[in-house]
C-alpha cells in the first residue's frame, strides 16, 4: 500500500501529534480543524517542536525542511478530493462525528480511505450511514499520545471493512516503525478497555481530592507496576475532560457495567475547569 497523502481532521492534541507523524513519514499532510485559529497554533507548534529536535540533533536541517514543506493548513473548500486517507481526531461524539464522516464522503474520492482515531466509539457505529464501498474502506486507527513518539497503533476493523485493508495497513505501520495492535470493533477496543480499571480503581482508592494521596498512588504504580507515569498524571497530560468522555462512552456501551464506571472526582474537576496540563491545573498545579 501505498500513502502519499492524508487529511487529519482535528487539530487538537491527537490530531497535532498523528499529523506530525506521518509528515515525519514522508506523507504530505493537511490538516483541517472547524476553528482556523486552531489549525495555525497547531502548525506553528509542531514547526518549533521539529525546530528543537533539529537543535538537539535528532534530525537534520534538511529533512526538517522537509518535514515542513509536507505540512499544510486545510479547510473545508480546499480540501484535496484525491487525498489517500482521512483520518478524523476529533470530539468522542458519535453524533458530530457522524456528520464530519458524511461531509468528507461528498468531497472525497470513492478511492480515499476513511478512518477514525477514536478510543472508545465502535467503528461499525461511524460507519453505517456512509454508502457501503466507503463502508469497506473505513477502519480505526488509534494513536497513542504523543503520537510522534508512542509505538502503538491500534488498527480497528469495522463489520464492513475489507480484511486485505487491515492487512496493509499492519504492513505500512510496521515498515514505519509502529507496532500494531488488530483489534475487535468492541468498545474501548484494547487499550482503553483495559485503561478503564486503571484510572477508575485509582480514582477510588483516592476517593477525593487528595493531592498527598494522588501522588502516592502514582508513586507507587509507577516504582512498584513498572508504568512510566501514574494514573492521575496521565489524566492530567490526556486531558481530564477527554479521560471522562472516554470513560463515559465506554461505560454506556457496557449497558452501565459497575467496574467501567465515571468517578465522581472526573465530573467534579470537568466542571470546575480544572483540566490538566492545558489548563494549568488538574489533578496537580502546572502554574
Amino acid at each position: 500500500m501505498t500513502l502519499n497523502s492524508v487529511l487529519i481532521v482535528g487539530a487538537g492534541t491527537m490530531g497535532r501529534g498523528i499529523a506530525q507523524w506521518f509528515a515525519q513519514q514522508s506523507v504530505k499532510v493537511q490538516l483541517l480543524d472547524s476553528n482556523d485559529a486552531v489549525v495555525k497554533t497547531a502548525i506553528d507548534s509542531i514547526k518549533a517542536s521539529w525546530d528543537k529536535l533539529q537543535a538537539k540533533g535528532k534530525f537534520t536541517e534538511a529533512e526538517v525542511n522537509t518535514f515542513k514543506e509536507s505540512l499544510e493548513a486545510s479547510n473545508w473548500e480546499n480540501i484535496k478530493p484525491e487525498t489517500n486517507l482521512v483520518i478524523e481526531a476529533i470530539i468522542e461524539n458519535l453524533e458530530i462525528k457522524n456528520s464530519v464522516f458524511e461531509k468528507l464522503d461528498k468531497i472525497c474520492n470513492p478511492e480515499t480511505i476513511f478512518a477514525s482515531n477514536t478510543s472508545s466509539i465502535p467503528i461499525s457505529s461511524l460507519a453505517k450511514s456512509l454508502p457501503l464501498e466507503r463502508r469497506e474502506r473505513f477502519l480505526g486507527l488509534h494513536f497513542f499520545n504523543p503520537a510522534p513518539i508512542m509505538k502503538l497503533v491500534e488498527v480497528i476493523k469495522g463489520h464492513w471493512t475489507k480484511e486485505e485493508l487491515i492487512s496493509e495497513f499492519s504492513t505500512w505501520f510496521t515498515e514505519h516503525k509502529k507496532e500494531v495492535a488488530i483489534c475487535n470493533d468492541s468498545p474501548g477496543f484494547i487499550v482503553n478497555r483495559v485503561a478503564r480499571n486503571f484510572y477508575g480503581e485509582s480514582l477510588r482508592v483516592v476517593n477525593h481530592y487528595d493531592v498527598e494521596k494522588m501522588r502516592e498512588v502514582d508513586n507507587v504504580l509507577k516504582k512498584c507496576g513498572g508504568f512510566r507515569m501514574g494514573p492521575f498524571e496521565l489524566m492530567d497530560l490526556i486531558g481530564i475532560d477527554i479521560n471522562y468522555s472516554v470513560t463515559e462512552s465506554v461505560w454506556n456501551s457496557f449497558y452501565n457495567e459497575p467496574r467501567f464506571a465515571p468517578h465522581q472526582l472526573q465530573k467534579k474537576m470537568v466542571d470546575s475547569g480544572r483540566l490538566g496540563k492545558k489548563t494549568k491545573g488538574g489533578f496537580y498545579d502546572y502554574e
